[in-house]
């Protein structure tokens, strides 16, 4: 097969790959060569070819390494800047990959073999999506305004819902967490007393009569609850109390039994683990298993991974259960799930509060289904982009970025006023989902637009 000289080709236009000769008759693969269909950069056969403003044809990775290089928008031969974000040209790339079939294969196999090359051409990707994504929203019209109007009144309403709670009165059993036990009166005491489970709404009757407040309810012992007029017979049920009594005398004070009770008493420890959980899951358990292991860790330990002794689920053997030292079954599980599935032990927690907290547990449930997702894809990318090595690197940063957070974050969160402390818990409580959504759809999506 002849192929014909480039010298006799100068004429040709690059842009039109059919008109080649000045002949009348159809042109024909005699008369086409690779050099016809080179690119200016490597003067190699186009892979990709991307047409710029200017007309110039080049490989698109070459056209990333030179923008990366350079971070400039105009053209490696002429310098005439481009419009917008260049596009592969699609008769151009056709034509090619049928006169020049195996050519084109080896040359894209070496490109993808390439990890600079690789990287570069996601980096010019990423500002191409950036780019769009940009224009997007310059010309989004009605519906930028009525998505910003929505958000405005989400705002709002979370501003007068948290001000409406602060200012609100505050129930019974919320008074006992802040206020010390000696000073309980004694409806107050029977408040206590029932909020332990229905189990205990047999004895409130007896605790109202002898009119027991908090210094004498102090006092009580073993003996005084077997005898009348206390009369409490059922051996877990005298446990129970007990041990709750012993909380009391502990903490000077009625321990949270809830999310919003332990919210009202910690404001500015709620929030930290609130977000910690969401952004380091396994150094904020970490941090409770070193300085709240027996307030905080243990029930959760023993809530998500319980122990099959352990099966009876009634209220007044939940406390007891979660105070004792979990067995190496439980340890191994934990660990299991600490280390591949953080995520799933806050699900698993808030699943076992659905009965108390119907919307909110759902909502923590949907939230670390999301950032499970989030975890994985990140993950991936890491794995599938050979950057393993760069792991240990990002796990010092992102230890040091949270160590000097948290650090700055318990220093002013006594500071922090109680009404801003709601606005960011109900924030990241039930509006972190919706974020998290959109995220993950991008993940999905566009997973070759995202940065490792």
């Amino acid at each position: 097969m002849e192929w014909e000289s480039s010298d006799d080709r100068q004429g040709g236009s690059l842009c039109d790959p059919l008109d080649l000769t000045n002949s009348s008759e159809p042109p024909t693969t005699s008369n086409i060569t690779e050099h016809e269909f080179s690119c200016h950069c490597c003067y190699d056969i186009l892979v990709n070819p991307t047409t710029l403003t200017c007309g110039h044809n080049f490989c698109r990775h070459c056209l990333a390494l030179w923008w990366e290089s350079s971070r400039k928008n105009e053209c490696p031969e002429c310098r005439e800047k481009w419009e917008g974000f260049p596009k592969v040209n699609i008769l151009l790339r056709d034509a090619t990959e049928k006169l020049f079939s195996d050519v084109i294969q080896q040359r894209r196999a070496a490109v993808q073999a390439n990890p600079k090359v690789s990287r570069s051409l996601l980096a010019f990707q990423r500002y191409g999506d950036n780019l769009g994504r940009s224009r997007t929203n310059q010309h989004k019209g009605a519906g930028f305004f009525f998505s910003g109007v929505l958000s405005a009144l989400t705002f709002v309403a979370v501003m007068v819902m948290v001000y409406h709670w602060s200012s609100g009165v505050v129930e019974q059993h919320d008074l006992l967490i802040t206020k010390p036990v000696s000073h309980w009166t004694a409806e107050e005491v029977v408040s206590w007393l029932e909020n332990l489970g229905p189990w205990a709404q047999l004895y409130s009757e007896a605790f109202q009569q002898e009119n027991v407040n908090g210094r004498l309810l102090l006092m009580l012992g073993e003996e005084e609850l077997l005898k009348l007029p206390y009369n409490i017979e059922s051996h877990a049920h005298r446990r129970a109390v007990l041990a709750e009594l012993d909380r009391v005398k502990v903490l000077g004070v009625k321990p949270p039994q809830n999310l919003w009770e332990y919210k009202a008493a910690n404001a500015g420890k709620s929030l930290f683990l609130l977000y910690a959980l969401k952004r380091s899951p396994r150094l904020t358990l970490f941090y409770l298993y070193l300085f709240d292991y027996a307030e905080t860790f243990l029930p959760f330990l023993h809530t998500c991974c319980p122990a099959i002794a352990h099966l009876d689920h009634s209220v007044e053997s939940s406390f007891l259960n979660s105070q004792l030292e979990p067995n190496w079954r439980q340890w191994v599980e934990f660990l299991v799930k600490y280390l591949l599935l953080p995520y799933q032990l806050i699900a698993e927690f808030a699943w076992d509060w659905l009965d108390v907290h119907y919307w909110t547990s759902r909502f923590i449930i949907v939230n670390a289904m999301l950032l499970s997702v989030l975890e994985g894809c990140t993950l991936w990318r890491l794995l599938t982009r050979a950057r393993i090595r760069a792991l240990p690197d990002k796990m010092w940063n992102h230890l040091w970025k949270m160590l000097s957070q948290g650090f700055a974050f318990a220093l002013l969160w006594p500071f922090v006023p109680q009404f801003v402390c709601n606005c960011f818990f109900y924030w990241a409580l039930y509006f972190s989902p919706i974020v998290n959504i959109d995220m993950v759809v991008q993940q999905l999506m566009h997973p070759e637009t995202q940065a490792p």
